[in-house]
């Protein structure tokens, strides 16, 4: 299995993790690979979501070269219910601890907005927080993130995973997202989150209308000059079945495309579920757009 940490030469903002360690990859963009385990998955229905599946997708997307592994225990499909965090911890340890085991070098994210679940899992060895809330649904996660200071990703969303898509509205989409991470960046520091422990996700598909989501998608310079890394999580998302009409299974070349694209446009970090597709669009990317790209993270 290859090792994450190779330097890359590209320049702008680094992304530091877990006990200050600044994120470097072996090419000039970035991959997180999805590891559901979650039996109601929108994309996957659930096909790793007990441990032993679970640890074995997420090797596998190591060995395709995920630089990350996101693991997520709660679905925030639209419509989803919340989990409790005790059955969410059940889910997440066996594989966290399964994979600090076998890849001790492995990058793992952890997808929750619950205080005790990232304590848990933080302390368990995982290196970043992924919150669809901005710390909004469990307010006392911000304290854990000022006691562990791990990686955080401040994502934009307009109301709960289970009404988050009844009818959203905005006045103006791109400036609402905008003043969103000014305002949460600032909130956040304040209380002392490193500013380099964030990165930012404007939540395509989270509250937003196909409308929405393609208005955002179009000018991701929005949040490119904002002094931080941007993550896009667009895979298989209902932006490709509004756009082209196509089930969860059958938007994986548009989900290459759009990567491929946004990395042209300064998009160094990108969510996936098919880790190898997504990064033979990205090495495309790279190889069409001469020099180094914008977005990467600063070599120390």
């Amino acid at each position: 299995m290859k090792n994450s940490f190779p330097v890359a030469p590209v320049t702008g903002a680094a992304w530091h993790v877990m006990g200050g360690r600044a994120l470097k990859t072996p090419s000039p963009f970035g991959v997180m690979g999805i590891v559901n385990l979650t039996p109601d998955s929108f994309y996957d229905g659930g096909a790793h979501h007990l441990a032993p599946a679970g640890l074995r997708h997420a090797l596998t997307l190591l060995e395709e070269g995920a630089d990350i592994l996101d693991l997520g225990a709660e679905s925030s499909r639209p419509g989803a219910a919340e989990l409790s965090p005790d059955e969410e911890i059940r889910r997440l340890i066996p594989v966290l601890m399964g994979l600090r085991r076998k890849v001790p070098w492995a990058v793992i994210s952890v997808d929750t907005y619950h205080a005790a679940t990232a304590a848990a899992v933080l302390e368990q060895g995982a290196a970043i927080i992924n919150d669809i809330s901005a710390c909004a649904f469990d307010p006392a996660l911000l304290d854990v993130l000022v006691q562990y200071r791990p990686g955080y990703v401040l994502m934009h969303s307009q109301g709960r995973p289970e009404t988050m898509q009844h009818n959203p509205q905005y006045t103006d989409v791109r400036r609402e997202v905008r003043e969103f991470f000014e305002r949460n960046l600032a909130r956040l520091v304040r209380a002392g989150v490193p500013e380099d422990r964030i990165i930012l996700d404007p939540g395509i598909g989270f509250g937003k209308t196909l409308a929405h989501n393609l208005e955002l998608l179009a000018h991701p310079e929005d949040w490119l000059d904002m002094g931080r890394p941007v993550l896009m999580a667009l895979s298989m998302k209902s932006v490709f079945g509004g756009l082209l009409s196509l089930p969860p299974g059958e938007r994986g070349a548009a989900t290459v495309a759009a990567t491929a694209l946004l990395r042209a446009r300064g998009v160094f970090w990108h969510r996936v579920h098919q880790v190898a597709a997504a990064r033979q669009g990205l090495a495309v990317a790279t190889a069409f757009n001469p020099g180094p790209l914008p977005g990467g993270p600063s070599v120390e």
